[in-house]
């Protein structure tokens, strides 16, 4: 790129930027601009280069003297579609003989916007399916009741039972809803207080065992000891960590009533925890918090997808539990803001381990 006031501009700016001359060609291209288009771009024609007519349209109506504009740009390779909003801004004044104008095309991704924009239509339209349902469900019921069942004691009875069961779900959802909104909200800032990782697992034991012996299963707590050459320091403080009890809380109630719920009565689900020493991004001493359940297992095809929102398994067996198909999601999020790692093991035929890992400071 010469050596020019305007040369030194865009290579400070870390988005592509080019500098087209008045006949369009490309005159300059930052490092970014080179890296996404090629190094071979400068002295070529922006027709040759960028090769989508909605963008080249538009460049030649600024250039031919309209008001400074934008046009998108899409580029797919390998790792998929990316999306560009160009900002197309005239450079100068008109060329003596054609009143052409120099250009500067200024490249943003909008890829996230994009995305962020398909994730909120998507969470829009399930939130609205999911309370459709109970919905349409309790108006039916009260319109029969109001009809053909109106006399009738025991099918009114027998409705109202399942009108509460519907409202009691929308309940759950809207709860459900809000939880993960105040999550999101705090997911950037680390919770700063110290919490006893123990207390909160025998505060789920004792909170859930009713439940678990209602269905003949056994709930317990193992606890695993940690190698004091490789963790003196961290072990010596027992299994503490900095934290937020009640979300903290909220994981293991959900971990746990899902091993219950899924791994069926009769069956035992084991709480452990221990220390461990941490690899890549997780490095240093680790708490270690598996929920074990010893049920019929998950498909590996659905373990990448189990944290997405309203994603279930089993959409009809887990409705009829009461399920919402948010509770992995908010789980998923109260790690992310503890710097956690939430890691899913599954066998089908043997059960399921949903592992809980924590720096300990």
């Amino acid at each position: 790129m010469a050596d020019t006031p305007l040369g030194d501009v865009m290579n400070a700016v870390p988005d592509p930027m080019l500098h087209l001359s008045a006949s369009g060609q490309i005159e300059a291209a930052n490092a970014a601009a080179r890296a996404l288009l090629g190094d071979w771009i400068e002295g070529r024609s922006c027709a040759t280069v960028l090769r989508q007519p909605g963008l080249l349209n538009r460049v030649e109506a600024v250039q031919a003297g309209e008001p400074a504009g934008e046009a998108r740009m899409q580029i797919t390779d390998q790792t998929g579609e990316t999306q560009y909003l160009v900002r197309i801004t005239p450079v100068g004044d008109p060329a003596p003989r054609s009143g052409q104008r120099a250009l500067l095309l200024h490249f943003t991704d909008i890829t996230h916007l994009r995305e962020a924009e398909e994730m909120r239509r998507d969470f829009v339209a399930n939130v609205s399916h999911e309370l459709r349902t109970p919905l349409t469900a309790v108006l039916g019921f009260i319109e029969t009741l109001r009809g053909p069942a109106k006399d009738d004691t025991a099918a009114r009875d027998r409705f109202l039972g399942i009108m509460e069961g519907e409202a009691r779900r929308m309940n759950r959802l809207v709860s459900d809803l809000l939880s993960l909104s105040r999550v999101e909200s705090q997911e950037r800032q680390r919770p700063s207080t110290e919490v006893d990782l123990r207390a909160v697992l025998d505060g789920v034991i004792a909170a859930l065992k009713p439940a678990a012996e209602d269905q003949g299963s056994t709930l317990q707590l193992d606890l695993q000891p940690a190698d004091p050459a490789l963790l003196l320091g961290a072990a010596g403080q027992g299994f503490r960590m900095k934290g937020d009890r009640d979300q903290l809380m909220q994981v293991f109630l959900n971990l746990t009533e899902n091993a219950l719920k899924y791994g069926g009565a009769g069956r035992p689900v084991t709480l452990r925890l221990g220390w461990q020493d941490g690899t890549g991004n997780l490095k240093g001493p680790l708490l270690r918090a598996d929920v074990i359940d010893r049920g019929d297992g998950i498909d590996p095809l659905h373990l990448p997808r189990l944290t997405e929102r309203f994603y279930r398994v089993d959409t009809h067996r887990s409705r009829a539990m009461g399920g919402t198909g948010l509770g992995l999601a908010i789980v998923k999020h109260i790690v992310n803001r503890h710097r956690g790692r939430l890691r899913i093991d599954s066998v089908q035929g043997q059960g399921s381990t949903f592992t809980v890992l924590f720096p300990a400071d």
